[in-house]
């Protein structure tokens, strides 16, 4: 390991995106994994639970309010005062939650929900922008990576840590309990330094709205800004798809709940936290360009084990390899796609433009994962898990023009000089 690569690791800046990215994963994997859980227990119909998953809508129309974040300056700073705004209403929201009985609250649990996902959409604004804003260009790949694990880490808490406290406890204290774990994230903003304003603010609300669009594609240009926005959409979307419907393709291959629980969960999230570490390491080393370009492959191909298991069947080796070889390739893929998306904001428009991209890659899973149902029922799984791995292609090919192999610069299309950390 050399030094440059050392001091990367071991720095402050690496323990801050530790602390951010537990405070982002947390609350949302309270809505997607412990909420479900405990309408469940209380016996509330499988049809309503469903329904709470349109309670993510914020986090794909997060840019929306996110040029309020670029424009006004709350007490702590630009990016630090929105951060601390956000994590004090997610801890006073969560613990609201123990208040209310499942069959007869539903719609206020409902609108609870709503306003967690959008107080958390809200971290995930300004979090996003502090990140990038800290991180120097040659850092960007590791940062993200440390971020999107301790991100996924975090859904051990509700998912595990809570479920296990909800069979001794009562549910709000439990809620209690869960919410206490956004202290880290609280600390953390009040220690910290803001980063510097180099560049000043938008001058008005109307220009932190127009502008962050004008100047992406000032600075790139009309066809080259569509092309990225268009790989945004696309690099990640076979492998979306491809997943969607993990559980219940696992259940029409025979699989047992028990040997889902067993092996595919624990072999999903521990090989996308390594592959993730991994990629930020290789990335430091290749750069984002040819890390989008080997990682994506990877990514890719990785999609095709799930159609091989489709003419497989049932076998609990084959699951275990497959489930880990798919998910070690998202983190690798997740660890570069990440890097590109921070790389290609503007520090002045940091909030707006970075919430615009992760919004823009999260359609997939809001709206083009809602036809995959539709895909299996007509093609069945070998052939839907074909037709993924054609989608991921298009993405692919859009680097030759958005991030050539042969590009040495690390800072892509961007053409600009960020703000070097504090």
């Amino acid at each position: 390991m050399t030094q440059s690569l050392k001091n990367t690791l071991f720095n402050k800046r690496m323990l801050i995106c530790i602390f951010t990215g537990f405070s982002s994963g947390l609350p949302l994997f309270i809505l997607i994994s412990l909420l479900p859980a405990w309408l469940r227990s209380e016996g509330v119909d499988l049809k309503s639970i469903g329904l709470f998953a349109l309670i993510s809508l914020p986090f794909t129309w997060k840019f929306l309010w996110a040029p309020l974040f670029d424009r006004y300056i709350p007490p702590l700073g630009r990016r630090r005062g929105w951060m601390l705004i956000s994590q004090v209403l997610l801890l006073v929201s969560i613990p609201l939650f123990g208040a209310f009985n499942p069959k007869l609250d539903i719609w206020t649990i409902a609108y609870l929900a709503t306003t967690v996902a959008f107080f958390s959409a809200c971290q995930d604004i300004a979090v996003d922008a502090y990140r990038r804003e800290i991180l120097p260009d040659i850092e960007l790949g590791m940062g993200n990576v440390i971020h999107v694990n301790a991100y996924k880490i975090a859904g051990l808490v509700p998912g595990s840590v809570s479920l296990i406290l909800a069979d001794h406890l009562t549910w709000q204290s439990v809620f209690f309990i869960t919410a206490l774990f956004m202290l880290p994230g609280i600390f953390m903003t009040i220690l910290v330094k803001e980063p510097l304003l180099k560049l000043g603010t938008p001058r008005t609300l109307r220009a932190a709205v127009v502008e962050p669009f004008y100047e992406f594609i000032n600075r790139n240009g009309l066809k080259t800004a569509l092309l990225i926005l268009a790989f945004i959409f696309l690099y990640k979307l076979g492998d979306s798809m491809a997943t969607a419907l993990a559980t219940p393709f696992y259940l029409d291959m025979g699989f047992s709940k028990t040997e889902i629980g067993l092996i595919a969960k624990n072999a999903g999230l521990w090989p996308s936290v390594i592959g993730g570490l991994l990629g930020g390491i290789w990335m430091f080393k290749l750069g984002i360009n040819r890390a989008l370009w080997l990682f994506g492959i990877v990514q890719m191909v990785a999609i095709l084990g799930f159609a091989y298991l489709a003419t497989v069947g049932h076998s609990l080796l084959w699951l275990g390899i497959i489930i880990g070889v798919e998910a070690f390739g998202v983190g690798l893929g997740t660890a570069a796609f990440v890097a590109y998306i921070a790389q290609t904001t503007h520090p002045l428009y940091t909030a707006t433009q970075f919430a615009l991209f992760t919004s823009l890659a999260a359609v997939p899973r809001t709206f083009a994962n809602a036809a995959t149902g539709y895909m299996v029922e007509n093609l069945g799984w070998f052939n839907f898990f074909i037709a993924c791995f054609m989608l991921a292609i298009p993405g692919m090919l859009l680097l030759i023009k958005i991030a050539p192999w042969n590009e040495k610069n690390n800072e892509g299309n961007t053409g600009i000089i960020l703000n070097k950390p504090i």
